[in-house]
């Protein structure tokens, strides 16, 4: 059985914020705590995201997004994370759109 994150029970209920100083909950903290091992070691993870109180778009970018700027490519992200959401089916569309975003903006800066 693949490994799971719950992010509601595991990390917050209320999910906010960018960077640290948004708050305890934010998308830099998750992004370091829950994402970056998995990637490292190559594990492949689903990413529950039912039962939170909503994602704010700086929450998902950072999360997600700054993976691409750690230089992981999209296809590893892919790789190695499933996302679900029965709450709202729309979030993994958003958050592959983050992605798309954080390329196409290293590609206009390198």
């Amino acid at each position: 059985m693949k490994p799971a994150i719950n992010i509601a029970k595991d990390f917050s209920r209320y999910p906010a914020g960018r960077y640290e100083s948004d708050g305890d909950y934010n998308g830099e903290k998750f992004r370091t705590t829950f994402l970056l091992e998995p990637l490292k070691q190559k594990t492949h993870v689903k990413i529950i995201f039912d039962g939170a109180r909503g994602y704010g778009s700086s929450f998902l970018e950072e999360a997600f997004g700054g993976l691409i700027r750690l230089n992981f490519s999209k296809n590893e992200i892919l790789e190695t994370f499933e996302f679900e959401s029965n709450d709202d089916p729309t979030l993994p569309d958003e958050i592959e759109g983050y992605i798309d975003d954080a390329l196409a903006e290293a590609k206009d800066e390198g």
